[in-house]
This record gives structure tokens, C-alpha cells and sequence, in this order.
């Protein structure tokens, strides 16, 4: 294997965790503002619901196009 397959096998398991630690934050958000029993906690699952789903929309992309391959000459 080369450095550069390393290197892309690398970067997608980076994007693919993540996914996963962002997926992960969504359901713990639901699970507390489902579970709660103040507005206080009720906001504070929202938040990371929202949170987590901006994350899973945005840093993937972000990273992708930080670690596009320049065009060539």
C-alpha cells in the first residue's frame, strides 16, 4: 500500500467517525429531551439534536473539500 492510499484510507475513516460520533450525538439528544422532565433539559437535547445534525451536514463536507486534490497545470 502506498503513503497516498494510507493517506485516503486514513481520511475516510477520519469522515466516517465523524459521521458516527455525530449520529451518536443526535440520539443523545433525543433521548434527552425525550426523557426530560424540565424545559431546561428539553432545550439543552434540542440543542444537541441540533447541533449534531449540523455537524453530520457540515464538517464531512468541510473536511472533503480542505483535503481536495489541487487542480493540476
Amino acid at each position: 500500500m502506498t503513503e497516498e492510499d494510507r493517506l485516503a484510507r486514513n481520511r475516510y475513516y477520519i469522515i466516517a467517525g465523524t459521521n458516527l460520533v455525530a449520529t451518536a450525538g443526535a440520539v443523545l439528544g433525543l433521548l434527552i429531551a425525550g426523557r426530560s422532565v424540565t424545559t431546561e433539559y428539553t432545550v439543552l437535547g434540542g440543542a444537541l439534536l441540533l447541533a449534531s445534525l449540523y455537524m453530520m451536514a457540515v464538517v464531512p463536507r468541510w473536511l472533503a473539500r480542505r483535503w481536495r486534490t489541487p487542480p493540476q497545470p
